[in-house]
C-alpha cells in the first residue's frame, strides 16, 4: 500500500483529535485530572455568609481563595484573607490590620497600630469601637471585617495565627 492509498484525515480532525483518538481521550483525562488535582490545592472557593465584610464583600457572594499565595511571604496589612477560626470547613473572610510584633486596638473606631490610627484606603463605615491594644506574638495577625457598625460583641475577629490563615482573597 503506498502512501498515496491512505485515507486522507481533514486539518481539521488532525487538529482536534490527532491522529489517534485513543492517545488523544488518554490525554485529554489525564490533563482533566491534573486540572482539577491543581485546582483543588491552589484554589479554595468561598461564599461570603453574612454582613462583617460590608460594604466591600456583599452576603452571598462567591470568591476564591489562593492557597500559595503565602508561601514565600506572610499576610500583609490590609490583605483580605481566608481564616479558619473553627473545624475543617469554617472559614471567615477578614482583613489583616496588625501584622506580629504590633500593639493592635481601637480608639473612635479607628484601628490603632503602636498607637498610631491606621489609615485605611479601602470603603470602611463608621464605626465607634474602643478596645485597648493588645500586642501580637511572633506567629499572630490581628483580623477584622469591614463592616464596623456592628456591635464589637456581634462580631468575630481578633488574632489569628498564621497556620489558620489559608490564603489571600483573589480579586
Amino acid at each position: 500500500m503506498s502512501s498515496d492509498d491512505k485515507p486522507k484525515v481533514s486539518w481539521l480532525r488532525r487538529i482536534t483529535i490527532g491522529r489517534n483518538r485513543r492517545v488523544t481521550l488518554i490525554r485529554g483525562t489525564i490533563l482533566a485530572i491534573l486540572t482539577v488535582i491543581a485546582f483543588k490545592l491552589s484554589v479554595l472557593p468561598v461564599r461570603v455568609t453574612g454582613i462583617s465584610m460590608l460594604p466591600n464583600y456583599r452576603d452571598g457572594e462567591a470568591h476564591y481563595i489562593y492557597r500559595l499565595a503565602y508561601r514565600k511571604h506572610d499576610p500583609q496589612r490590609g490583605d483580605v484573607v481566608a481564616v479558619r477560626f473553627a473545624g475543617p470547613s469554617i472559614m471567615l473572610l477578614k482583613r489583616v490590620v496588625g501584622l506580629p510584633g504590633e500593639r493592635i486596638g481601637f480608639s473612635t473606631g479607628h484601628v490603632t497600630v503602636n498607637g498610631q490610627s491606621l489609615d485605611e484606603p479601602y470603603p470602611l463605615w463608621p464605626s465607634n469601637w474602643e478596645r485597648e491594644p493588645v500586642e501580637l506574638a511572633p506567629d499572630e495577625f490581628f483580623v477584622v471585617g469591614d463592616n464596623r457598625t456592628m456591635p464589637m460583641k456581634d462580631h468575630t475577629f481578633g488574632i489569628a495565627k498564621r497556620e489558620r490563615i489559608m490564603g489571600k482573597l483573589m480579586l
